[in-house]
């Protein structure tokens, strides 16, 4: 009798107001993250990546922890703002000031990647997700 009252309160404890198990110590699934930063960096050899990279964010976003969603959050706006830089850049071609702009968007997209793996690795948000620079 006192195993099943201990096994109940064990249940109980688990259960949060909807009825939504939460399982104690278990630390949210970062693989899609990942996935999202490894298919930006990617995208300097297979161009299309970044965009199923932007998706994949879009679709998982708000449906983790706040410092998780801060991470999709801050993959989306690395895309918009990175197809911004690379569009200028591309029109500065012509006059000759747009390719060390590309070289300097390419290391921008590293450095940003970069942080967020470090971020997920630490299980925190990246650090200045508002910025436009790193």
């Amino acid at each position: 009798m006192n195993d099943d009252y201990r096994n109940d309160r064990v249940q109980n404890d688990r259960l949060q107001n909807d009825n939504v198990i939460i399982e104690p110590n278990k630390s949210p699934d970062t693989t899609m993250p990942m996935v999202v930063y490894a298919l930006y960096l990617l995208s300097f050899v297979v161009g299309f990546t970044s965009v199923i990279g932007v998706v994949i964010a879009y679709v998982y976003r708000s449906k983790g922890p706040a410092w998780l969603d801060e991470h999709y959050r801050y993959q989306i706006r690395t895309f918009w703002i990175g197809l911004l830089y690379a569009t200028i850049a591309s029109i500065l071609v012509l006059v000759a000031i747009g390719i060390p702009l590309l070289i300097a968007l390419a290391v921008w997209m590293i450095v940003r990647c970069v942080k967020g793996f470090r971020g997920l690795q630490e299980k925190r948000a990246p650090d200045n997700v508002d910025t436009w620079l790193f």
